[in-house]
């Protein structure tokens, strides 16, 4: 620590004995060590309702507590509260619910992304800050406050109860008495380096006093997953002369107030799904008959953070750091929320600001056609809203930001979101209705056909169709046999939103990766970046066996993505993946195999930070402070009269020690002098 040096130095000065020197210097270098471990502690109050909010805030004779709340407490009234209260607040740990709150939660602002889409005073101030249509109307904003306190999640299990039992036993309140001591109390750890805001913590990360500067904090980003229907050169930057692109979208992103529970089923999951699944209903049908325009499918991370990937893709289109540019893009078709809960309709938003331009317009009519097109003979139908109302939140608005491109977004609502869960822990399984008959093994689970399955493969089928047929795509034949794998979408379903380790995402990746395949729900928050997380990896594996083929060569070739030895060309155009495969019946060996794909990974890195302008009005500016563990204890702590009684004596064994120790230093030589013989001894 910075003090310790100072701390020597006015030692040094002292003439005291080494011994006794280095004996108080350690001492003193122990309680600063102590002291920076140390957590926030406060006296365990688990809270009943917000009525008993006063023994917390005022009445309490022990501050500060520790408050414990389950789920249907943590609202925005009781929290802030507590904010508004924090000097008597040491912490809030919030019990996670086994079933979703039947009134909704969310707690994300009612107007997501407000600042970085495409509405603003320069296009349309009218539309801005969701002016026509409040999007998230659940909104609490509790994610976008500021908290002086740490606040963490339990599971509701044995552990938990155990933390409420040593409440009731010790801390309990009973007939208005205040509890006796000992009292049950909590230390909760959670130390975080970076303050203030991101140009602050950018700044102090580029501080260098030493050889192993200290970085207390780092940019969110992530990777962007991308494919096309037919492979680019990446070496090749820029304008393709000819080349004609459809861009189909999905979010990969999701959050919720705890970093560690980010479900995201409706949010992300139900279109980047929906998008896996038309991709490869579309693999036979662009390969058999290709069609005019490439597709270019993109899987975008951070989203949820004023759209980091879409910007990023944009801004490298604009300044030529990727194959194609904003001029080869000839329209954009996005998958939004798409969970149906039942219904059977999907609504078609676009962008009226620029469709006051004829040829905007022109293409936008003709993208809805072929989707109402794709919809015949199926089971749903497909709207579009009033003409004035602007777009959702979506990856579509950063393109608009650059230039008027014909574009739609698909979304299971008409104006509202009806996703009552946007960005919260609750936005999971249970919501999206992957609902399973009792009794069934983990791998019939896997093989079960729910009914949120059911609902995006058609789903899935009309954004096949349309695409297809909006890549020019006139094949009729060709047409009709494009269809979705339902078995295929409720595997994919399973995999992200109950647990990513199951038999069938094993075989879809490396064996290096297998090991990291959790038995839990997939974690959808970006993080920071430099990072592959876990659904970057698990899309790009996905959907490289999706759309890509089967090549019969080694794996050392495969894993240095070539063909063969001479092959310096391929790994331009291809990527190469060697998957570890499925193990034959009665076998234990599984037979890995190579695929081909033109699946790349780009940086999900927002601009504001390579071009250093971290107060940007134009990019995300998020980032995450760099922590130490994270950890909590439960014990019981003795009255303050106590504490201060022992405090006395270990002060008072303290002195006297010292002193003790100083008087044997300076009478050492008489002390422990031992007798000379003399030199003329006769024996």
């Amino acid at each position: 620590m910075s003090t310790l040096p100072v701390v020597f130095s006015a030692f040094q000065t002292r003439k005291m004995d080494l011994l006794s020197n280095k004996w108080i210097i350690n001492l003193i270098f122990c309680l600063f060590f102590i002291a920076s471990l140390s957590g926030d502690v406060g006296v365990l109050h688990v809270l009943e309702s917000e009525a008993n909010l006063d023994w917390v805030l005022k009445t309490g004779p022990n501050p500060p507590y520790m408050v414990i709340l389950d789920s249907t407490l943590f609202t925005r009234s009781i929290m802030m509260k507590l904010k508004t209260g924090s000097s008597r607040v040491a912490g809030v740990v919030v019990v996670a619910p086994s079933s979703n709150p039947a009134e909704g939660f969310s707690p994300h602002t009612t107007c997501p992304n407000e600042n970085s889409g495409v509405y603003s005073e320069s296009y349309d101030p009218a539309l801005a800050h969701c002016n026509v249509t409040v999007w998230n109307p659940l909104g609490n904003g509790l994610s976008y406050e500021e908290y002086d306190f740490p606040m963490f999640s339990l599971k509701d299990d044995n552990d938990t109860q155990a933390i409420k039992q040593c409440y009731y036993n010790h801390n309990h309140v009973v007939n208005g008495s205040s509890p006796q001591y000992p009292l049950c109390a909590m230390q909760l750890y959670s130390h975080m380096s970076a303050v203030t805001d991101t140009a602050t913590c950018m700044r102090r990360n580029g501080i260098n006093f030493s050889l192993n500067p200290e970085i207390v904090c780092d940019p969110l980003g992530d990777f962007n997953v991308l494919a096309s229907t037919r492979p680019l050169n990446y070496t090749d930057k820029g304008h393709k002369m000819g080349e004609s692109v459809v861009i189909a979208a999905a979010r990969l992103d999701s959050r919720s107030f705890f970093f560690d529970i980010a479900p995201g089923a409706e949010s992300a999951a139900s279109g980047f799904v929906t998008l896996l699944a038309a991709a490869h209903a579309l693999r036979n049908a662009t390969q058999e008959a290709q069609p005019n325009r490439n597709i270019l499918y993109a899987f975008f991370q951070g989203e949820t953070f004023d759209y980091i990937g879409s910007s990023r893709l944009v801004y490298d289109m604009e300044n030529k750091q990727f194959p194609l540019d904003l001029d080869n893009v000839h329209s954009v078709v996005e998958i939004g929320q798409v969970g149906l809960h039942g219904e059977s309709k999907l609504w078609v938003h676009t962008d009226p600001v620029s469709r006051r331009n004829s040829s905007v317009n022109e293409e936008v009519e003709k993208l809805i056609r072929n989707l109402n097109s794709s919809a015949l003979n199926l089971n749903f139908s497909l709207q579009e809203p009033s003409f004035s109302q602007p777009l959702p939140p979506s990856s579509l608005q950063r393109f608009l930001r650059a230039r008027p491109i014909p574009g739609v977004v698909i979304q299971n609502h008409n104006s509202a979101f009806t996703n009552k869960y946007y960005e919260s822990m609750y936005d999971n399984a249970e919501y999206l209705n992957m609902s399973y008959p009792p009794n069934l093994t983990p791998e019939e689970q896997l093989e079960y056909v729910t009914d949120a399955a059911k609902a995006l493969t058609e789903a899935a089928t009309i954004v096949a169709r349309a695409l297809y047929t909006q890549a020019g795509g006139s094949d009729p034949i060709q047409l009709q046999n494009i269809n979705v794998d339902s078995q295929m979408v409720t595997q994919m379903l399973y995999g992200f939103l109950v647990k990513s380790n199951n038999s069938w995402f094993q075989q879809m990746v490396p064996s290096d990766f297998a090991i990291h395949l959790r038995e839990r729900p997939t974690n959808f928050y970006v993080g920071v970046t430099q990072q592959h997380s876990e659904p970057t990896l698990l899309v790009q594996y996905l959907l490289a066996n999706l759309t890509g083929t089967t090549v019969n060569i080694t794996q050392d070739n495969c894993q240095n993505q070539r063909e063969g030895e001479d092959d310096k060309e391929s790994k331009h155009i291809y990527s190469y993946m060697w998957v570890q495969g499925a193990a034959p019946p009665n076998s234990t060996e599984r037979v890995a195999f190579c695929v081909r794909s033109t699946v790349r990974l780009s940086k999900a890195l927002s601009p504001a930070f390579d071009l250093e302008e971290y107060t940007s009005k134009d990019y995300s500016t998020w980032t995450e402070s760099r922590w130490k563990s994270i950890k909590g204890r439960i014990f019981l702590v003795a009255s303050h009269e106590l504490e201060m009684l022992t405090l006395g004596v270990g002060v008072a064994v303290l002195i006297a020690s010292l002193m003790l120790t100083y008087i044997i230093s300076s009478k050492a030589d008489i002390l422990f002098s031992s007798g000379r013989e003399p030199t003329a001894a006769t024996y």
